[in-house]
């Protein structure tokens, strides 16, 4: 298993309960086939450039260890979300 971290930018004007099961979805993607290490939610932050016409974001970090073959399957998660707008993972 590798290591992982992964950022999403979340839309700032959706509720904190459906950030929350957001989260939570997630998490639980990646539990399937790998170990969450640590969520860090670092709150509504200023966007280097508009997004969508959205100028914040709300960022949520997470390290993980996951076999490659779950990259692909999160990735998909992320791009069918519409709440997300912007997502990176990376290997560490």
């Amino acid at each position: 298993m590798n290591q992982y971290e992964s950022v999403v930018i979340i839309n700032p004007n959706v509720a904190e309960d459906t950030i929350k099961s957001l989260i939570d979805r997630f998490s639980t993607l990646i539990n399937n086939d790998g170990k969450v290490e640590k969520v860090e939610e670092l709150g509504k932050k200023k966007l280097a450039y508009e997004i969508g016409k959205e100028k914040e974001g709300y960022y949520v970090v997470f390290d993980f260890d996951a076999k490659p073959s779950l990259i692909a399957e999160l990735e998909r998660n992320y791009r069918i979300t519409d709440e997300v707008i912007k997502f990176i993972v990376i290997k560490k």
